[in-house]
């Protein structure tokens, strides 16, 4: 129990000090018109930094992202292990999540939202 204490303690006062440092570090960092202006390549910034970026790009990016945590589910379906029911269960539920990635992606697809150019 003393242990758990100690480690619970040290690890808040390590985060306090690191939460500390790091204001310190960013504040200081941040100074000066050459630190906020936009790099690219040694050259002068050709415009504004703060230009809008594609819509559909960011777009295509979280349905990337959403099929990708899906798919980091699909992991525990290796692990399924027990009598013949349990397996035949686990099964199942793998076909239904999969059906569902499937629709999601042919809703997507007839949507447009995968259509890279437009």
């Amino acid at each position: 129990m003393e242990k758990v204490v100690v480690s619970v303690l040290l690890s808040g006062v390590l985060g306090a000090v690191l939460l500390v440092v790091g204001l310190f570090l960013g504040f200081s960092a941040m100074s000066g018109r050459e630190k906020s202006s936009a790099f690219e390549c040694g050259f002068d910034p050709m415009g504004s930094s703060r230009v809008p970026f594609s819509l559909r790009f960011f777009l295509l990016a979280v349905i990337f992202v959403v099929f990708d945590v899906e798919i980091v589910l699909l992991f525990p379906a290796v692990l399924v292990v027990g009598g013949p029911l349990m397996w035949l269960g686990g099964c199942l539920m793998l076909l239904v999540f999969l059906l569902l990635l499937f629709v999601g992606v042919i809703h997507e697809w007839r949507e447009g939202s995968l259509e890279w150019e437009s």
